[in-house]
C-alpha cells in the first residue's frame, strides 16, 4: 500500500525536521499535533495541525489533543474492508497511513524527580493510544517510534515508491508495542512504589532495555546481550575506564563481588572466581585488605575479578596487575593507579560510584519466575547465643561476624574458614557438608589453626564438629535448628570448641 498521508507527533524532536521534509518530498501529506507543529513551522517547514483535521482545539492544557475519531478512524480503518472505508468516507475521515510517534520522557522526569505532580503531568495518554492504534493496524499502516529508524525508513518509502515491506511494518508494529508496554510496567512500578505497595504483588510487570550485545554467554555456543532496568545504579550502571569489553562471565562475577565488599565499612577486597569469593579480607588499608585476600587463595586468583570498597592507588594498582586478573572495581581511582592500570591492554577497569539496594531478587525456572527479598538481613551481635560452656574471645567474635557475613555469599553448601578478618579456606557448591568443611580446610592449610569456621546452614552431624576440632579451628558460627544439635553442642564442648547459633541460614543456589 501506498503511503500518502502522514501524522508526526513527537516529544523527541532529533531528526523530526529532516524527516517532515523526506517526507514532503516524497509527495506525502503530513498533519501534526501543536507542539511538534509549532516546532516543524519554526523551521520553515508547513504542515496541517490536527486541530484543522479534527474541528476541534487543544483543551485541558493540551492532556486532550489526538484522542478524536477523525484520528483514530484513520488510524484503524482496514483498507481492504469494504465498510470500513465506507464509514470513513461517510464521516469525512480520510485515511492516516503512517504514524510517527514518541512519547513524554517519563523515565527522565522520574530520575529527575520526585514531585509526584510533575510526573502524572508526563503521563502520555495520546501518544501511546496512537501507537497501539497504527501497531494494531500494522498491515496497512507504518509505525515508526524510534528516530534511529527515520532514515532507513525515508530510504525504503523513497526507493519503494512511497511502499514499505511487510517486514518492515511488522518490526516497527512490534517496536512500537515494546515501547508502550514499557511505559506501562514504569508507570506501574513507580507507582507501585510511590504508594508503598506490597512488594510481592499479584502481577510482576518487568521491563529491560538492551544497552549491548555480548560477544557470547557463558559458552561460546551461547548468545547474549545485556540489559539494564530503569535505575541501573549497581553493575550494569558501572563506569568501563579502561579494558576490552565486559563477558557475560565478568559482569556475573563483578555482581558477586561488588555485593560481598559493600557488608563491610572497614577497607574491604575480595577475589571472585566463577561465581564465589575465593579470597576476602577486612584491613586497615585498601593495600594490606587486598594482599590478605589474594593470599587466601592465589591459584584460584588467576583470572579473577577483583572488588575493593575504597579507592584504589597506585599502590595497589601495582599489586593488582602483578599477575592475571580479568576485571577491577572500585568506587574510585586517583590517576597515577589508572595508569598503571591501563598498561594492562585487557584488563577491564570499572568504577562504580552509587549503587542501589535491590529489594527483590528474580529468577527464570521453565514457564515462570521465581522472586524472592534479598537476603539482606545484618547480624548484630547481640543476636548471637552461645550455645557451649566455651565463649568466643574478642578477636574469635569478630572473626565469626566477619566469616558469617562473606559465607552468605558463597554458594551452599558453604563454609568458610577465616582468621584475623581474612578468609583463608573457602569450601563452596558441595552436596554434602563434610564435603565442603573438608576443602575448606584443606584450602586454608598450615593456617588454619586457631581460626574460626562458619556454616551458611546448620551443621547436621557431629562428624563436621570432629574435623574442625581435627584441624585447629576454635570456634563455629552457623544457624542451629537441627534435629541433632545436641549432639553437635556436646561434640564442640567435647572438643573446647566455642560455638554460636545465628537462628538464620544463608543458602544460596
Amino acid at each position: 500500500m501506498q503511503i500518502a498521508r502522514a501524522l508526526i507527533s513527537v516529544s523527541n524532536k532529533a531528526g523530526a525536521v529532516e524527516l517532515t521534509k523526506g517526507l514532503l518530498e516524497l509527495g506525502i501529506e503530513v498533519l501534526s499535533t501543536g507542539g511538534t507543529a509549532k516546532f516543524l513551522k519554526e523551521n520553515k517547514i508547513k504542515v496541517k495541525e490536527i486541530s484543522e483535521v479534527t474541528g476541534f482545539p487543544e483543551i485541558l492544557d493540551g492532556r486532550v489533543k489526538s484522542l478524536h475519531p477523525k484520528v483514530h478512524g484513520g488510524i484503524l480503518a482496514v483498507r481492504g474492508n469494504k465498510k470500513h472505508m465506507q464509514e470513513l468516507e461517510k464521516l469525512g475521515i480520510q485515511p492516516i497511513d503512517l504514524v510517527v510517534v514518541n512519547i513524554y520522557p517519563f523515565e527522565e522526569t522520574i530520575e529527575r524527580t520526585g514531585a509526584i505532580e510533575e510526573v502524572i503531568e508526563n503521563i502520555d495518554i495520546g501518544g501511546p493510544a496512537m501507537l497501539r492504534s497504527a501497531a494494531k493496524n500494522y498491515r496497512d499502516v507504518a509505525v515508526v517510534v524510534d528516530p534511529g529508524d527515520y532514515g532507513e525508513v525515508l530510504r525504503e518509502l523513497g526507493e519503494n515508491d512511497r511502499r514499505l515491506g511487510e517486514r518492515t511494518m511488522e518490526r516497527l508494529a512490534v517496536k512500537a508495542f515494546s515501547c508502550t508496554a514499557r511505559l506501562d510496567t514504569m508507570i506501574s512500578n513507580y507507582l507501585m512504589e510511590k504508594f508503598g505497595i506490597d512488594e510481592l504483588p499479584d502481577i510482576m510487570n518487568l521491563s529491560y532495555k538492551k544497552i549491548q550485545d555480548l560477544r557470547y554467554g557463558e559458552n561460546p555456543h551461547q548468545k547474549a546481550a545485556v540489559y539494564r532496568a530503569r535505575r541501573s545504579r549497581g553493575i550494569v550502571g558501572a563506569k568501563q575506564l579502561h579494558g576490552k569489553q565486559l563477558s557475560f562471565n565478568n559482569i556475573l562475577d563483578l555482581d558477586v563481588a561488588w555485593e560481598v565488599v559493600r557488608e563491610f565499612e572497614e577497607p574491604t577486597a575480595v577475589v571472585v572466581k566463577h561465581g564465589n569469593p575465593c579470597g576476602v579480607a577486612s584491613a586497615k588499608s585498601i593495600l594490606e585488605a587486598y594482599k590478605m585476600a589474594y593470599a587466601c587463595d592465589p591459584a584460584s586468583a588467576y583470572g579473577s575479578i577483583v572488588a575493593v570498597n575504597g579507592k584504589i592507588d597506585e599502590a595497589v594498582a601495582k599489586e593488582i596487575t602483578s599477575t592475571f586478573i580479568e576485571a577491577v572495581i572500585s568506587p574510585g581511582y586517583q590517576k597515577a593507579a589508572l595508569d598503571v592500570l591501563k598498561q594492562k591492554n585487557d584488563l577491564r577497569v570499572m568504577e562504580l560510584l552509587e549503587t542501589a539496594d535491590r529489594k527483590l531478587q528474580l529468577r527464570e525456572v521453565t514457564g515462570g519466575a521465581l522472586v524472592q527479598e534479598k537476603d539482606a538481613l545484618l547480624l548484630r551481635p547481640s543476636e548471637i547465643k552461645v550455645v557451649t560452656k566455651k565463649r568466643p574471645s574478642e578477636r574469635e567474635m569478630e572473626d565469626l561476624i566477619f566469616a558469617w557475613k562473606v559465607v552468605k555469599h558463597v554458594k551452599s553448601n558453604a563454609i568458610l574458614v577465616a582468621k584475623e578478618k581474612q578468609a583463608i579456606g573457602v569450601g563452596a557448591g558441595q552436596m554434602s557438608r563434610v564435603d565442603s568443611t573438608e576443602i575448606a580446610i584443606k584450602k586454608a592449610g598450615d593456617r588454619v589453626r586457631g581460626a574460626v569456621l562458619a556454616s551458611d546452614g546448620f551443621v547436621s552431624f557431629e562428624d563436621s564438629v570432629h574435623k574442625a576440632a581435627d584441624a585447629g579451628i576454635t570456634a563455629i558460627i552457623q544457624p542451629g535448628g537441627s534435629i541433632h544439635d545436641a549432639e553437635v553442642i556436646q561434640a564442640a564442648d567435647k572438643h573446647n570448641i566455642a560455638m554460636v547459633i545465628t537462628r538464620v541460614r544463608h543458602f544460596k543456589h
